[in-house]
């Protein structure tokens, strides 16, 4: 079962995991947030796997958003073994763990040098993968032939677009690897034909 979501400059601990809002009364209520939501869900499910994905995680203020959920992401720390009280708790006995078949993924563009305002201590929660443009990808070739792509365009794009790519890498001073032009700006969208005019106007 797959969750995403997206961080920003206003997301919040009340909007992830758990706070108080506005009611039809016109006082407030506890509210859970998405990410407890779907820990409750996959707790009832435990023979399945549950992935939340939060895409641009480091747009927001991570230990803000966390909270005390910096030590329940550990995988030998899930489970109702090494549950706590949330901010929200009614009492000390109220409490919250993450379960053990719950995948979180964060994705993020180091182009914006954000990076560096990740939390450490979240960081080393995290294992980091780098992804990078596969215009060589066999993949690749195959979905523009599916658009009706020739060779020689395929060819095309791969030719010009790793050359760019290796100017845009080499360019320490200003941009570098992050700023790399990725193939999915070049993968039609269903219906298009691939052709010349296609790769004038991408």
């Amino acid at each position: 079962v797959l969750f995403r979501s997206q961080f920003h400059q206003s997301t919040t601990y009340e909007d992830f995991v758990q706070g108080y809002r506005p009611d039809q009364s016109g006082g407030f209520k506890l509210k859970n947030g998405g990410f407890f939501e779907f820990c409750e869900f996959a707790r009832k499910q435990p023979d399945r796997p549950f992935v939340f994905v939060i895409d641009e995680i480091n747009r927001g203020n991570l230990s803000k958003i966390f909270g005390e959920l910096l030590m329940l992401l550990e995988h030998d720390k899930r489970g109702g073994d090494f549950a706590v009280p949330l901010t929200y708790a009614q009492n000390i006995l109220d409490t919250f763990s993450v379960p053990a078949n719950l995948y979180l993924i964060g994705t993020m563009n180091t182009a914006d040098r954000s990076l560096s305002l990740v939390d450490y201590a979240l960081r080393r929660r995290f294992a980091f993968e780098s992804l990078e443009p596969e215009f060589d990808s066999p993949v690749f070739a195959a979905v523009l032939k599916s658009s009706g792509a020739t060779d020689d365009l395929v060819r095309k794009v791969r030719e010009r677009m790793v050359a760019l790519n290796q100017l845009i890498s080499s360019d320490s001073s200003s941009l570098g690897k992050g700023y790399q032009i990725g193939h999915s700006f070049f993968v039609p969208i269903p219906g298009q034909i691939a052709d010349n005019g296609w790769l004038d106007e991408v």
